[in-house]
C-alpha cells in the first residue's frame, strides 16, 4: 500500500490510494460442478494471462477471489492505462478464444470494474470506500443489462468516474475514443453514483438503459441458486454452494455430499462484502 504509517490517527489502519480490480462472471450460480470448475480455472489463467500482455506484475496483486469473482489491489505505481486498455483487450480477445469451441451457454462472460481510490488492508480482506464503489460499479443494473442485451460480447467493462477522467477524457493515454464509453446512473444500495461503460467491440449506445428495464436487472441480480454433487468430501476441504458478495438478496443452495472429512467445511451459502470481509 502507499501508506502513511502503519495506522491512521483514528485508528481506521493504514492509509493508500491503489488502482483496484473486480471482476464477475455471468450465470456462474447456474452452471453445473464441471462448468464451475472450468469457470474458475479460466478466470485465473486468463486474468493472468491479460496481465503479463499489458505489463502488470500480476504476482504482486493483493486478491479477494470468490469462485467466480476477483477483487485485486494492485501495486502502487501499476498503470491506469495499461490497466484500463491493453489488459481489457487481451482479457477479451482471451475469453473469445476459450469460448470458441463452446455452445452459447457455456461461454464464459465476464463483468469487470475500474477504480482508483482510498482502501487499506483489514482483517479479513480490505476496508475503506474505494472497495465498496468499484462493487457496487462491477455489480450495476447498467453493466449487467449491457452484458445481456449484447449477447455476442464475452466483456463489460464499467469504469469509475475518476478513473474515466483521469485516464479517458479529452487524454491519448489509450487506444479507446472516448465516444465507445456511455455514463451510466449507479443505484446500488446505499451507493449512488455514475459510471463509464464499454463493451469491446460493439456499441453500448445501442443498450436498452430505461428505468424499468434497470429496476428488473436490479431484481434479477437479488437471486442466486445452486445446487451442486461434490461426491466425498476430503478432511480439511472447504466446500460452499452459492459464494456472493452481495449484501441482500435471495440465495439458496443445494450441496449434496456422500462423506464429509472431521475437519472439513461445508456451506450453503456464503456471504463476502467486496474487499474480503464475511
Amino acid at each position: 500500500m502507499a501508506t502513511k504509517g502503519e495506522d491512521g490517527p483514528g485508528g481506521a489502519g493504514a492509509f493508500g490510494r491503489r488502482l483496484l480490480l473486480a471482476v464477475d462472471a455471468k450465470g456462474y450460480g447456474g452452471a453445473g460442478t464441471v462448468r464451475q470448475h472450468q469457470f474458475q480455472e479460466a478466470i485465473v489463467r486468463l486474468l493472468e494471462l491479460a496481465a503479463n500482455a499489458s505489463g502488470l506484475d500480476r504476482e504482486a496483486w493483493q486478491t479477494q477471489e470468490g469462485g467466480d469473482s476477483l477483487f485485486a489491489v494492485l501495486p502502487e505505481g501499476a498503470s491506469e492505462p495499461a490497466l484500463v486498455d491493453a489488459f481489457m483487450r487481451s482479457l477479451e480477445a482471451s475469453l473469445r478464444a476459450f469460448n470458441l469451441d463452446r455452445v452459447q451457454e457455456a461461454w464464459l462472460r465476464l463483468r469487470a470494474a475500474v477504480h482508483f481510490g482510498e482502501t487499506s488492508p483489514a482483517a479479513n480482506g480490505f476496508a475503506g470506500s474505494a472497495p465498496v464503489e468499484i462493487g457496487r460499479i462491477r455489480d450495476c443494473a447498467a453493466l449487467r443489462a449491457a452484458l445481456n442485451q449484447l449477447p455476442q460480447a464475452p466483456l463489460a467493462v464499467g469504469l469509475s468516474a475518476t478513473v474515466f477522467r483521469d485516464v479517458v477524457q479529452g487524454k491519448a493515454y489509450t487506444t479507446i475514443r472516448e465516444n465507445e464509453f456511455r455514463e451510466v446512473p449507479v443505484k446500488e444500495k446505499e451507493y449512488r453514483g455514475a459510471a463509464w461503460i464499454w463493451v469491446p467491440g460493439a456499441d453500448v449506445r445501442q443498450v436498452d438503459l430505461s428505468p424499468a428495464v434497470l429496476e428488473g436487472e436490479r431484481r434479477a441480480a437479488n437471486v442466486a441458486r445452486a445446487s451442486v454433487d461434490v461426491g466425498d468430501v476430503g478432511e480439511e476441504a472447504d466446500v460452499t454452494g452459492v459464494h456472493t458478495d452481495r449484501a441482500t438478496g435471495d440465495f439458496g443452495a443445494v450441496v449434496k455430499t456422500r462423506r464429509v472429512g472431521p475437519r472439513a467445511t461445508v456451506t450453503g451459502v456464503r456471504q463476502t462484502n467486496p474487499g474480503g470481509e464475511q
